[in-house]
């Protein structure tokens, strides 16, 4: 059994993730931006806790990363929460990410939702100090930060996971791929005790792919990095 963190989970595919994880016996804990998002009478009795914050406003990071510190160390965490909606983009879904990722213990697992739509994604940082970035520029960060963080911390792993174009609010109803295959490969990378690459993969079903080259190149990676604690003043260790 597993203390496994998943952002974004009131619904989508990081409700489905939740639920997959709670079906399997493990210890979940949900964040979500308002509670009134669950509506099922049952969801509280279901969870190890609940956690909320607006992840598009920076001052909500930091207690989103305090009320996760009550649960102690997580066993994995699934970075779920995303928007396509331009200007909280690049907040929810890379620098959100980062401060949680800097402020909170580091667990035996880090997990990155990305897209295939980073392989269209800028590498100009000036950017991301900006409410201008785009969806997929977003996407290629984050997935630079998920690659970034592979080997810097020993007893930590750390993968992106593209879900797919699936039927979510988000996604669309006409969306092409499969919901339920959308959030089986974040439940395998939580809990499976045999997964290569053992870290620094970028996953589509279950399957290694090769993300765009910037993503795994060290220089890049690290002018990432800078930028992003430039922005918060949030630094890594």
């Amino acid at each position: 059994m597993a203390l496994i963190l998943v952002t974004g989970a009131s619904s989508g595919l990081g409700r489905n993730t939740a639920d997959a994880l709670a079906d399997d016996g493990h210890d979940v804990v949900v964040h979500v931006r308002n509670p009134a998002r669950l509506t099922d009478p049952e969801d509280k009795a279901r969870w190890r806790g609940v956690i909320t914050g607006d992840l598009a406003q920076p001052d909500e990071i930091p207690g989103v990363a305090r009320q996760a510190a009550e649960f102690g160390r997580f066993d994995a965490v699934i970075h779920n929460a995303g928007t396509m909606h331009v200007p909280d983009a690049v907040t929810v879904n890379t620098v959100a990410p980062y401060v949680l990722t800097a402020l909170m213990d580091k667990p035996a697992r880090l997990i990155y939702l990305s897209s295939s739509m980073h392989r269209t994604g800028s590498t100009e940082l000036r950017e991301l100090a900006t409410a201008s970035a785009a969806y997929d520029d977003t996407k290629l960060w984050v997935t630079t930060l998920a690659l970034a963080l592979a080997s810097r911390w020993d007893g930590t792993t750390s993968h992106a996971v593209d879900p797919g174009w699936v039927p979510t609010r988000m996604g669309g109803a006409g969306a092409p791929d499969d919901l339920t295959a959308g959030h089986r490969t974040q439940t395998w990378l939580a809990t499976h005790p045999d997964v290569t690459p053992r870290t620094g993969g970028y996953w589509y079903h279950r399957s290694p792919q090769s993300p765009h080259p910037t993503a795994q190149d060290q220089e890049f990676q690290a002018r990432l990095l800078q930028a992003l604690e430039r922005r918060t003043g949030v630094r890594l260790d």
